[in-house]
């Protein structure tokens, strides 16, 4: 209880020190830009770019649109609920198929040594690119009566940046088991399945769960970046586009869409943390790099 109080005081105060550094910046930081060395790396802290903190946050609860309704907040939040349900979906998609792919790998190597680089290779795509060609392909696919929703390419880009890690850690769990606990698996005359479900499974949990993490955030990423390349309506991705148009009259709504994306991060984080505790109870922190 201890630690876990430790680590959330850290967040409150690694938060705290952002917003300090942020003032600050813009307390001494030149008003239009500057150069360091010839090179224009210092950005502009005008109100128009780089607004206050407490002007941020007080613009949560301004009407979303200038005839009243909903707060900004209102709207944020459930941009953020509609893109996180398409996260989950893509996560665990990317989950089960990564896993899938390891366990092909692991019991063959040679379809290791030829699938392998491929998964490396497809991890080079732009997703900014592959998004709209997804989306095209899903909007022609139609099995009877049902129709590929555009929330589906999304979430099967969210899925593409997901399996990635979940692969390549379940892969390298898969291959920790004991030399010593597999032959006693041999020697009684335990089957492929059996082996892999018993032994080979538990001893890759350690590098499963780093790679859950990565994996919870790489769909987030791909969902967002799907949203805003497809415009996909009522996500945080397309709220990012429609604010960033009225950055001009109010640059405080930009920061409240990112405050929403960011949200969907640490939600995404949390059910991975929840995944950590329940399979790493009673387990040492081993070592995965």
């Amino acid at each position: 209880m201890s630690g876990r109080l430790r680590r959330a005081a850290m967040f409150v105060v690694a938060m705290l020190l952002v917003v300090a550094g942020w003032e600050a910046y813009k307390a001494v930081g030149p008003a239009t830009g500057g150069d360091v060395l010839g090179f224009g790396i210092l950005p502009r802290t005008n109100d128009q770019v780089m607004p206050h903190v407490w002007s941020m946050i007080t613009g949560l609860f301004d009407p979303a649109q200038r005839t009243g309704g909903q707060t900004v907040a209102r709207v944020v939040l459930e941009g953020a609920w509609y893109s996180f349900r398409i996260a989950l979906v893509g996560f665990v998609g990317g989950v089960l198929f990564g896993m899938a792919i390891a366990v092909v790998l692991s019991r063959f190597k040679l379809a290791e040594r030829a699938v392998l680089p491929y998964l490396v290779i497809s991890q080079t795509v732009p997703l900014i690119a592959l998004a709209p060609l997804v989306a095209g392909w899903g909007g022609k696919l139609q099995i009877g009566d049902w129709v590929w929703p555009k929330w589906m390419s999304a979430a099967v880009l969210g899925a593409f940046l997901a399996f990635f890690p979940v692969a390549v850690g379940t892969l390298r769990g898969l291959k920790s088991a004991n030399a010593a606990s597999l032959e006693l698996m041999d020697s009684l005359a335990a089957s492929w399945w059996r082996t892999l479900v018993v032994l080979r499974f538990p001893s890759a949990v350690p590098y499963i769960v780093p790679a859950l993490k990565l994996g919870g955030a790489g769909a987030v990423v791909g969902v967002v970046v799907a949203e805003i390349s497809t415009g996909l309506k009522g996500g945080i991705g397309r709220l990012i586009i429609e604010y960033s148009r009225q950055a001009t009259s109010d640059p405080t709504k930009v920061f409240t869409s990112i405050f929403g994306a960011a949200l969907l991060g640490l939600a995404m984080a949390g059910i991975v943390a929840l995944v950590d505790v329940a399979l790493m109870r009673h387990r040492p922190k081993e070592a995965t790099s």
